[in-house]
């Protein structure tokens, strides 16, 4: 077996993000053969690996196993630490023990915005479905408290200076609502921490509601209530490694039929008209779409329906 970097390797066993576990690395928390890891280090069948003196299963890192992919509907008041200091709920104490592994969330909601988290037990497809490089469509319904105005918008899709760099939507289109309250759809491509908020603070409006509709390709269930989660397999999880750009590791499956599509959402239902006031009806959402430079396209077919087992 030819030799891999380390990180990779232990995020494929699931032990972590690559960020994760190279952070160990710094630390000096990982050892090969009783050295101290460094980052850049590589390893091969046969090493031992021990975690802060503990050894790691050479059968858990070398064997490859069906990873587990998971979407959870995060309620308002749940944070997504796995050990809240102050005593608040965690995401976790929501969800059923993975099979092999542990969860890796792919990114955060902070505790005041709920909707659709991805964790998986393959570190390496939660690394690629994070990564920058790879611009993920984060799609969020935002309830608005102020008047926002076409400038105001123009400006969102622009960017606007941020205490951490410059950010913009990329796209915003209105949602419905009347007065104070209106709602948008916006799509942003990384995953700064309260970006969605701070963005809309810079125009000063605040945010009342935020709820996460979609990450990549995925888009949450309209079944899928808050507090509950559900499986991604067979054809959707394959489409998602190849969305991640990633080769599938779903074992017995024949491959998904889905149209490579950059970002294309795995569910969705068509646009309505959303009810002024009122939090979007599920069934009325789908990703916001892109001004058209030239002429407009003609829709594009439905992808595969997300396919849920174990719902809780």
């Amino acid at each position: 077996m030819m030799a891999e970097r380390i990180q990779k390797v232990l995020a494929r066993a699931g032990y972590g993000s690559r960020r994760l576990i190279e952070s160990w690395i710094k630390e000096g928390k990982l050892h090969v053969n009783g050295v101290p890891a460094t980052l850049g280090d590589q390893i091969k069948e046969g090493d031992r690996l021990t975690l802060e003196g503990r050894p790691l299963s050479a059968k858990r890192i070398w064997q490859q196993t069906a990873p587990q992919v998971l979407l959870y509907h995060k309620p308002v008041g749940e944070v997504c630490t796995r050990n809240d200091p102050d005593g608040r709920r965690t995401i976790y104490q929501s969800l059923p023990a993975p099979e092999e592994g542990r969860w890796v969330s792919v990114g955060r909601l902070d505790l005041n915005t709920s909707g659709l988290l991805l964790l998986t037990t393959d570190g390496e497809l939660a690394n690629q479905l994070m990564h920058p490089s790879n611009q993920m469509d984060r799609e969020y319904a935002v309830r608005v408290l102020g008047e926002v105005t076409a400038e105001m918008m123009q400006t969102l899709r622009d960017g606007v200076m941020l205490e951490d760099g410059k950010a913009h939507f990329a796209d915003i289109q209105p949602g419905g609502g009347e007065g104070a309250n209106s709602w948008f759809h916006v799509v942003i491509q990384e995953g700064r921490n309260r970006e969605v908020r701070r963005l809309w603070e810079s125009q000063g409006v605040q945010v009342s509601r935020l709820v996460r509709l979609r990450y990549g390709p995925v888009i949450m269930p309209n079944k899928l209530k808050p507090g509950r989660w559900m499986m991604l397999e067979g054809s959707d999880l394959d489409y998602l490694y190849t969305e991640a750009g990633l080769k599938s590791k779903v074992a017995s499956r024949k491959p998904s039929t889905a149209r490579k599509t950059a970002n294309k959402p795995l569910s969705g239902q068509q646009d309505k008209p959303v009810k002024a006031s009122k939090w979007p009806d599920k069934s009325a959402r789908k990703p916001a779409q892109r001004p058209s430079r030239t002429t407009d396209k003609p829709a594009a077919k439905k992808a595969p329906r997300i396919r849920g087992r174990g719902e809780r």
